[in-house]
C-alpha cells in the first residue's frame, strides 16, 4: 500500500553520505514535541477527535489502487538501502530465510532485501495488481539483483483478507512448523484447489515466514483495522520470527502539513487522493503489537533533519523504528 509513497528517511545524498544518515538522531523528539505543542497554529492536531464525526470511508485499498494506476510509471521508486542499516537481521538471516514484505508497493524494499543475501526468498503482497506488475518489472530489471525463483509477488489486501494457506497451513502451524508430506495424510489440510507453482509436488505450504517487513504500510490502514491486520501477519510468522517495522511518527513534518478538514480521526488524516495516513506514538505501536501477541525487542523514534534544496527550508522528519518477535511457545 504505502510502500510507494514517501518514507524511509532517504535524503538526496552522495553514496558516501548514505551510511551516516540512516537511523540517526539529528534532533531530540522531545524538543520537537515542545515546539509543536507550544505553537497555536498546530493546536488542531492535538485536540481530541469528535466522536460524532462519520467514520472514514472504506475500503482504503481502493484509494491505493487508484494511486498506483495513476503512477504506473514507477516514478516513486527509490531503493531503500537504509534498511540493512536499520535491520541488520536481514543481512544476518539464516540460510534459505523466507521474508514476507507486506504492502510491497513498487518493490523498493524488495530490491534491497534480495540484494543483501542470495539465500533469501521474498514473498510480497499488495492490494494493487498494477503495482505488483510494476514491482515485478522493477525487481527483475534491477542490475545486480538475481530474482529468479527468489521473488514471489501475490495479490492481497492485508487490511481485509487472510493470507493464503500456502504460506503456512493450519496443519503445519499445529505441527510446530515442521514440513508435512501431503501424500501421507491430505485429509488434515484445508488447501486451495489451485496450488502456486512455487510449491513442490506434495508440498502443502512453505511452512511459515521467518521475517515480515512492514515499511510504511500500517499507517495506510485506518486505525480500527490495524490490530486485525497485525494478527493476520502474526498467523503466518514462525515461532521466533520477527516483524521489522518502520512508519510515520507523531509530529513528522508531513503530519503538520495536513489541514483541519483532512483529519478523519485522532492522528489520522486523509489526502486529496483519498489515501490514509496515520502517525504513530511509541505507546500506540507498543499497545498494538503487544495485543497482537508479539514481544518488543526495539522501539524508538528515528529523527532526521533534512534541507529542501529548492527552498532551503529545514525539515524535521520523524519515523518509528521497531522490531518485534513472535514467542517461541
Amino acid at each position: 500500500m504505502a510502500a510507494a509513497m514517501d518514507g524511509g528517511g532517504e535524503r538526496e545524498s552522495t553514496k558516501h553520505e548514505v551510511d551516516a544518515e540512516y537511523h540517526c538522531h539529528d534532533f531530540d523528539w522531545e524538543d520537537l514535541r515542545a515546539d509543536v505543542e507550544a505553537n497555536p497554529s498546530f493546536s488542531y492536531h492535538l485536540s481530541p477527535f469528535p466522536t460524532t464525526t462519520a467514520s472514514p470511508p472504506a475500503p482504503p485499498s481502493e484509494a491505493w489502487k487508484s494511486f498506483h494506476r495513476r503512477h504506473a510509471s514507477g516514478k516513486f521508486f527509490k531503493e531503500r538501502r537504509y534498511l540493512l542499516k536499520e535491520f541488520p537481521e536481514l543481512l544476518n538471516s539464516k540460510e534459505c530465510a523466507k521474508v514476507l514484505e507486506v504492502g510491497c508497493g513498487n518493490g523498493s524494499t524488495v530490491v534491497s532485501i534480495l540484494r543483501c543475501s542470495p539465500s533469501i526468498t521474498v514473498y510480497a503482497c499488495d492490494c494493487s495488481e498494477d503495482t505488483l506488475l510494476k514491482a515485478n518489472e522493477i525487481v527483475f530489471n534491477t542490475q545486480g539483483v538475481d530474482a529468479k525463483d527468489r521473488f514471489h509477488p501475490f495479490l492481497l489486501d492485508v487490511s481485509r483478507e487472510v493470507f493464503p494457506d500456502w504460506l503456512f497451513c493450519n496443519w503445519c502451524q499445529s505441527s510446530g512448523a515442521k514440513a508435512v508430506d501431503l501424500s501421507l495424510d491430505s485429509g488434515h489440510h484445508n488447501m486451495r484447489k489451485e496450488q502456486p507453482i512455487l510449491l513442490k509436488e506434495n508440498q502443502c505450504c512453505i511452512h511459515g515466514i521467518d521475517v515480515i517487513t512492514m515499511i510504511f504500510t500500517l499507517s495506510a490502514i485506518p486505525y480500527d483495522m490495524m490490530l486485525a491486520t497485525l494478527r493476520r501477519c502474526v498467523s503466518v510468522l514462525k515461532p521466533g520470527g520477527l516483524i521489522l517495522f518502520r512508519d510515520y511518527g507523531i509530529y513528522d513534518m508531513t503530519m503538520l502539513r495536513f489541514l483541519p478538514h483532512q483529519r478523519v480521526g485522532f492522528r489520522e488524516y486523509i489526502r486529496a487522493d483519498r489515501t490514509f495516513s496515520y502517525y504513530f506514538s511509541l505507546d500506540t505501536v507498543r499497545e498494538l503489537f503487544d495485543a497482537a501477541g508479539l514481544l518488543e525487542l526495539e522501539l524508538e523514534y528515528c529523527c532526521v533533519r533534512s534541507v529542501n534544496r529548492k527552498n532551503g527550508k529545514n525539515m524535521r522528519r520523524v519515523w518509528v523504528h521497531g522490531k518485534f518477535q513472535k514467542p517461541t511457545s
